[in-house]
């Protein structure tokens, strides 16, 4: 019988020793399949490396390497086995004309006019915490949460249909378990960028967001990634759900609460796609190297290859190579498209000097209704009642008073429901 795993349910006192603990069960957990983890990890690193090659070959031959997908398409179900099967592959996904261009553009300027007719821009106190303030901006990231343009783009049907096609690309159903209900989002309110033509901007560099030592160390996720301590990688599924909806998270200043199949972001402007947006490693599969890395031999026992909590997850040159040199950036983009990537890739943002044109985008994920979104939706409703910032970033509370704000009459059944609350009367 495979002996059970050290795990953490709350974040371990002694970090250093804990890492120790648990990399040591890890290896002898991969070991008892007779397997060693040197051997695991050169599975995974073929596999990463047939990706890389396919990507290469995409760009030597001039294509894209993200999918692009027409809304249209989307709404009358005519996306192609071929789309499909890139998506999967890619893990990343360019949504074309997800909103009316001149819809996403009255949007950009009614966000500047609620900040504008609230003061912001007086009341602005810097950047509410030390990830986003890399960017060097006056202010670049807007910690605005609750505008009508947000909350419409958020509770949209057009919104609602690009999130359960997203959503359907994963397992979420397994062992008699629903682990998310993949026709139900969670609102997960998140900011806006803006970033005006002329700015020099440091960007974000290369990291992921789907947890830090705690993906190692609660036993649920233990479970979700039973594949690859247990020696058996051929059989790791990066779109398997199965154990991620339900465990805790280890709290911290960049942490999401939520489980979001995809990260994304709708454009209230057009990009160029060499100026300081987004990149991605566009391989799903890289979380297995990523989980396995720091179990080879060349790394300290007490390190996990520069994750710890209280930061976001790294990945470097020093222990990812292969990976870091695989980033990939978007295409050109116009208002109202819509730019969506798998939850454990790796992302980065170019920096950019002089920028031409703006480079706005308002933040919403892909977040199925499931126990842990169910939890957080209690903090949002909370938040959105009374204009505070949700609990998932800084106190700042810049909306508290704001005129204008959106407020819960303004919920139709699709907002309601993707923030818990009762269905309307009537």
């Amino acid at each position: 019988m495979t002996a059970t795993l050290p795990h953490w349910q709350t974040t371990p006192a002694d970090l250093a020793a804990a890492i120790r603990e648990v990399k040591t069960a890890l290896r002898a957990r991969i070991e008892a399949s007779g397997r060693g983890v040197d051997e695991v990890f050169d599975v995974v690193a073929r596999r990463v490396a047939g990706r890389i090659a396919e990507i290469d070959a995409d760009l030597a031959a001039g294509e894209s390497v993200w999918p692009v997908i027409d809304y249209a398409d989307i709404e009358n179900g005519t996306v192609t086995a071929a789309q499909l099967d890139k998506l999967r592959r890619r893990g990343c996904l360019v949504v074309r004309g997800h909103f009316p261009r001149e819809q996403a553009l009255a949007w950009d300027e009614s966000i500047l006019d609620y900040v504008e007719r609230n003061h912001f821009f007086d009341d602005y106190r810097g950047p509410g915490d030390d990830f986003f303030g890399s960017v060097d901006s006056k202010p670049e990231i807007y910690p605005i949460y609750w505008s009508h343009a947000q909350m419409r783009a958020r509770q949209s049907e057009r919104m609602a249909r690009v999130q359960f096609f997203l959503n359907s690309l994963w397992r979420h159903e397994s062992d008699g378990v629903a682990w998310f209900d993949p026709a139900r989002d969670a609102l997960y309110p998140d900011r806006i960028r803006r970033r005006p033509p002329g700015t020099d901007s440091g960007g974000l560099g290369t990291h992921l967001d789907p947890g830090t030592l705690d993906l190692w160390m609660t036993r649920e996720y233990q479970t979700a990634f039973r594949h690859l301590f247990d020696g058996d990688v051929e059989a790791y599924d990066p779109w398997d759900a199965a154990h991620r909806t339900t465990g805790p998270q280890y709290p911290g200043s960049t942490m999401c609460s939520a489980f979001r199949t995809f990260q994304g972001w709708t454009a209230l402007s057009d990009m160029d796609h060499d100026q300081g947006v987004l990149h991605t490693v566009p391989i799903p599969e890289a979380m297995a190297y990523l989980m396995l890395r720091p179990l080879r031999r060349d790394v300290p026992d007490d390190d996990m290859c520069g994750v710890t909590v209280n930061q976001v997850f790294p990945a470097n040159e020093k222990w990812h190579p292969e990976l870091v040199a695989a980033q990939a950036g978007i295409p050109d983009v116009r208002a109202g498209d819509s730019v969506w990537w798998h939850c454990d890739m790796i992302h980065s943002v170019a920096p950019v000097t002089d920028q031409r044109g703006w480079g706005n985008v308002m933040y919403i994920p892909a977040a199925p209704w499931c126990p842990r979104n169910e939890r957080y939706a209690e903090h949002v409703r909370a938040a959105f009642l009374t204009g505070e910032s949700p609990s998932d970033f800084p106190a700042e509370h810049y909306e508290r008073d704001w005129e204008g704000r959106f407020t819960a009459d303004d919920l139709n059944d699709i907002g309601r429901r993707g923030m818990g609350f009762p269905a309307a009367l009537g």
